[in-house]
């Protein structure tokens, strides 16, 4: 790698952590964390988006603040929440798997950010099952789905738009 390559991927993954500590107040609160992975891998690339997300993952793991909430370490992973951030990897997998086939076009980016999304949200969403099931109130999967994924649709759908239209503007100046 290059030292631009790993300049890049270092102040992405700090973006993602920033974007994390942004918390907009509606009755569940919504973070900025899909925004800014989405906005990382398609602006610096799929290999090089996707080793942020890794980076800002593990930051977080060994400790290092970088979470929802200024959280970090292990337990936040292993938390209801932590299949979500999980998911964030797998998203930028598929960002990066369909730019390298199909391009940087806004509609490939559109569509690989969605299904991403999807495949975040199923990924978060059986970690936060998993993580119910063993504590002492237990949740049915419709007030699980109620809880964890519908308040965020919308906002993240919004995010994905916002996205689009700043990789439009800023692609060219990076």
């Amino acid at each position: 790698m290059k030292t631009k390559d790993i300049t890049y991927i270092a102040i992405s993954a700090a973006l993602i952590a920033i974007c994390s500590w942004v918390s907009i107040p509606f009755p569940v609160p919504v973070t900025l964390q899909t925004l800014g992975v989405f906005l990382v891998v398609g602006l610096i690339g799929g290999k090089r988006g996707f080793l942020a997300v890794l980076i800002y993952i593990l930051a977080g793991a060994v400790g290092v603040p970088v979470f929802s909430g200024f959280k970090g370490g292990l337990a936040v992973l292993l938390g209801s929440t932590g299949g979500y951030i999980i998911g964030f990897l797998f998203a930028a997998g598929v960002i990066w798997i369909a730019t390298h086939f199909f391009g940087q076009r806004t509609a490939v980016l559109a569509v690989s950010m969605s299904i991403g999304l999807i495949i975040c949200y199923i990924t978060g969403t059986l970690w936060f099952m998993l993580v119910i099931l063993r504590s002492a109130e237990p949740m049915s999967f419709a007030a699980v789905i109620g809880k964890s994924v519908l308040p965020f649709i919308i906002p993240d759908i919004i995010k994905i738009f916002i996205v689009l239209r700043l990789i439009k503007v800023l692609k060219g100046r990076i």
